[in-house]
């Protein structure tokens, strides 16, 4: 059950609808659209053991598009009706990973307290410590999805990621933190012979 107490599989296939009829499925993304990355992210998420919320959230985790991703599907404003689809918590982990200002906010993530700029509005704002677990669990699954279909930004990126993801290791499930290390970090590395 979600937080609108609708069934997991029900709330997922509405969710999934929802994309496609936001265009999501003609959309290119590494790995062939932003539709198939979207999917693949929920379920990285449901094998890392994430609640239904966090998968829903990791499943429209674009919808307002990302510091990375420009491409909205739904614009913040609308924020109403994602809830009302998703229900609220879900939904505030979709707007809370799609305003996040990465570059204020990353260098952040190993301080205390972890204080978050939403590129939406400019404003500060501390979020709640079960809600920064699912930023990151989010943010794992989807730059591990990234990087695995995309080998230039891989060779750009994978070590900072891994930096990233090292530092914030206490925000990560133990399933997250593996895969993180086995695919950005040292022994990654090694297995690529570089």
């Amino acid at each position: 059950m979600n937080a609108n107490g609708a069934p997991a599989d029900v709330s997922r296939e509405r969710a999934e609808r929802f994309l496609r009829d936001r265009g999501a499925d003609a959309i290119a993304h590494p790995g062939g659209t932003l539709l198939a990355h979207l999917i693949r992210v929920a379920d990285v998420l449901a094998d890392w053991g994430a609640d239904a919320d966090v998968q829903l959230a990791g499943l429209c985790h674009a919808t307002y598009g990302t510091d990375g991703f420009d491409r909205s599907l739904l614009d913040p404003s609308a924020r109403q009706q994602l809830s009302t689809l998703l229900g609220e918590r879900a939904e505030a982990l979709v707007y809370l990973y799609g305003s996040c200002d990465r570059s204020a906010v990353y260098p952040r993530l190993d301080t205390a307290p972890i204080v978050f700029r939403d590129r939406f509005t400019g404003l500060d704002h501390e979020p709640a410590a079960a809600d920064l677990r699912a930023f990151m669990e989010i943010t794992a699954a989807n730059e591990l999805d990234v990087m695995a279909h995309n080998a230039e930004l891989a060779a750009r990126h994978g070590a900072a990621l891994y930096g990233l993801f090292a530092g914030t290791r206490s925000l990560l499930s133990e399933r997250a933190w593996l895969a993180c290390r086995s695919r950005l970090g040292p022994e990654a590395e090694d297995a690529a012979g570089n």
